[in-house]
């Protein structure tokens, strides 16, 4: 676990530092989230979650609770700062904004994502509540309801097609996934022997609450704080949804004679096996072994490169490759028609 409180620490101290002092703080905090975390991949080799001598795995949820809290404290620190709340030079907000961006958008999501699969209410309301506030709280429905169950297959919006670019993924995932959510939701409530109230329905709290963090940034921070507010929150979906479009990029899953389709198994995620951007992101590139065990603890995910398909570089690294769309087709491509052809992952 220590290497997983090192990662995701840092960032904290940098981006409070970044958003009242200016500075290098802020140079500190963008070139930790982009050039640090690389060289750490290159130069730390090993497993990101040091087992016990017991053989067991040791549990994150105290981090990940901890991360939880922070993160209403950042995006307040990140919506002063932006807005000028807290004096600084245009360099400096640009350079808030793309590291306190990338922060919510690898690791608050990784982090709410790990929270909203938990089993006590706590966790999952306060993973609901961090997605509330980057105004993307269906993705909490969207993620469990739809996701989970029909990922790799056309009815999951989330699930990039081959050939398909990121800025063609990004409305229809974003788009998709609220509208397959409120229906799943819907759905759900409808089959319960007795209805439940209609503002008990998930998503009046998710509009709702985003209703709520939009009117509070006006009203304390006027319209620059509320642009700045929408502008950093609309950065992290993009990093959100760009990791999706990264892990799931052209695997499909078989339907059989039945008209279902084969389980989730190891080949239909993407999986990076670097060290550090895996620690800052809980582990979230160990993508295949959460599709498999969703509720399993992220310290104990687990990577098999011989039966998961592998990226060719860290998440970070080709969520940056997917906005150019060419390139990314060049390298990604003939893995993804490779896989088809083999059925294996080397």
């Amino acid at each position: 676990m220590l290497w997983f409180w090192i990662a995701t620490s840092v960032p904290l101290a940098l981006l409070s530092l970044a958003a009242f002092l200016g500075g290098w703080w802020t140079l500190a905090a963008f070139l930790y989230m982009t050039a640090f975390v690389h060289v750490m991949d290159r130069l730390i080799q090993g497993t990101v979650a040091r087992i016990k001598s017991s053989g067991e795995f040791p549990s994150g949820r105290r981090l990940s609770i901890l991360l939880g809290l922070s993160h209403f404290a950042l995006i307040a620190f990140a919506v002063v700062a932006l807005s000028g709340g807290s004096g600084l030079g245009i360099a400096e907000q640009i350079l808030c904004f793309l590291a306190f961006g990338l922060f919510f958008g690898q690791v608050s999501n990784a982090n709410a994502h790990e929270l909203i699969h938990k089993g006590d209410r706590f966790s999952r309301r306060l993973g609901t509540w961090v997605y509330i506030t980057l105004l993307f709280g269906h993705h909490t429905s969207a993620h469990t309801r739809v996701h989970h169950i029909w990922v790799a297959t056309p009815n999951d919006p989330n699930s990039p097609r081959k050939g398909e670019s990121f800025y063609r993924f990004w409305p229809r995932a974003w788009i998709g996934s609220f509208r397959e959510g409120l229906k799943a939701e819907t759905a759900l409530r409808a089959r319960k022997s007795a209805p439940p109230p209609s503002w008990t329905h998930p998503y009046v709290t998710y509009v709702g609450g985003a209703a709520l963090c939009l009117l509070f940034c006006y009203l304390t921070l006027d319209w620059k704080g509320l642009m700045a507010y929408v502008l950093v929150t609309a950065y992290a979906q993009m990093q959100l949804l760009v990791s999706d479009y990264v892990q799931h990029y052209g695997l499909e899953r078989r339907q059989l004679d039945t008209g279902k389709y084969e389980p989730v198994g190891p080949k239909h995620s993407w999986n990076a096996p670097e060290f550090y951007s895996s620690a800052l992101m809980l582990n979230a590139p160990r993508h295949s072994d959460h599709h498999i065990n969703p509720t399993r603890d992220y310290p104990s995910l687990r990577l098999a490169k011989d039966t998961m398909p592998i990226l060719p570089r860290s998440l970070p690294l080709m969520g940056s490759l997917a906005l150019w769309p060419r390139m990314w087709r060049r390298v990604m491509d003939p893995r993804v028609a490779q896989l088809g052809k083999s059925g294996d992952c080397d």
